[in-house]
């Protein structure tokens, strides 16, 4: 099964970045080509039948899977990232994180309006991120189709704060606690 595989190369780093916080590090799976592969294919394998005009990934690690699987399925693919990062005319949205307050923000002309959008990020914690990145393609006109994880810390249950976008919620690797 592909999430028991997964889980052998995603390292847990207690108390980074800050006390209490145990971080998911998934840079020793990006050193496992083939398996990073499996993920991609197994991405769309569970996308299908759901309509994407566009992948949409938060940055950083949101674009590395982001980008392979808009590739992997033919699509465009729109980086959302911090504040002040983005060249041209942009839109934000801020947010609080579990450890602080953040910014993020996307090009004012990377999603036209009806636009279908699939966002994904490495990770789905608190919801917070995802969520401000949802709102930011809504102000676009854009409409989220689905969410992509590579992980899921479910014992967080913050999958209910997406629904109000869309039910379509993967992940590969689910934490329970």
């Amino acid at each position: 099964m592909i999430e028991e595989q997964l889980k052998t190369y995603i390292r847990d780093i207690p108390d980074f970045p800050q006390p209490g916080i145990v971080f998911k590090d998934i840079t020793p799976l990006l050193q496992q080509p083939e398996l990073v592969k499996l993920a991609v294919q197994e991405f769309a394998k569970k996308l299908e039948g759901i309509e994407i005009d566009v992948i949409a990934g938060i940055e950083s690690r949101g674009f590395l899977f982001g980008f392979l699987l808009a590739q992997e399925l033919n699509k465009p693919f729109v980086p959302i990232r911090k504040q002040g990062k983005l060249p041209f005319h942009t839109i934000s949205e801020s947010y609080k994180l579990e450890y602080g307050q953040a910014t993020i923000e996307m090009h004012e002309d990377a999603i036209q309006q009806g636009t279908k959008v699939l966002m994904h990020d490495d990770l789905l914690a608190t919801g917070g991120t995802v969520v401000a990145a949802s709102k930011l393609v809504e102000k676009l006109g854009g409409v989220i189709t689905g969410y992509s994880f590579v992980i899921s810390l479910d014992f967080l249950q913050s999958a209910g704060r997406l629904t109000r976008f869309s039910d379509n919620i993967i992940s590969l690797v689910h934490y329970e606690d």
